[in-house]
């Protein structure tokens, strides 16, 4: 499976910065629009046996900045991080990695899983 970041919302210096790690690393880099948020993170990450849904999101974007990591195992994720944060940019805060349980979901039911989380932790 190849090395790949799904990108949601980040801002502009944000994500010149990610692009750039992920030009150096070769880590393939989709910045992913509103329109597919009904889309399963599987296919999104372009893993072989997704589908793409008929379905057309046509809501507001997610209220915040998201990353996803596929195909990485922890030794690269915490490298990308790793240079990502020495990269002087303020941090995203909702990232994951995608598992074989929300490789099903669509973004938006990761963002709002992840965000519980973020809550949570934060109590």
């Amino acid at each position: 499976m190849a090395q790949t970041i799904l990108l949601f919302q980040a801002d502009r210096e944000k994500e010149k910065a990610i692009t750039q790690i992920c030009r150096t690393r070769k880590i393939a880099l989709y910045k992913v629009a509103p329109k597919d948020y009904e889309q399963k993170m599987g296919f999104l990450a372009k893993i072989k046996g997704f589908e793409k849904e008929a379905a057309v999101y046509r809501g507001a974007a997610l209220p915040a900045e998201m990353l996803v990591f596929s195909g990485m195992n922890s030794e690269q994720v915490d490298g990308f991080l790793q240079e990502y944060k020495n990269s002087g940019n303020a941090p995203i805060g909702l990232k994951a990695v995608l598992t074989q349980y929300n490789v099903f979901w669509t973004p938006l039911r990761l963002f709002e899983e992840l965000r519980k989380e973020h809550q949570s932790v934060r109590k």
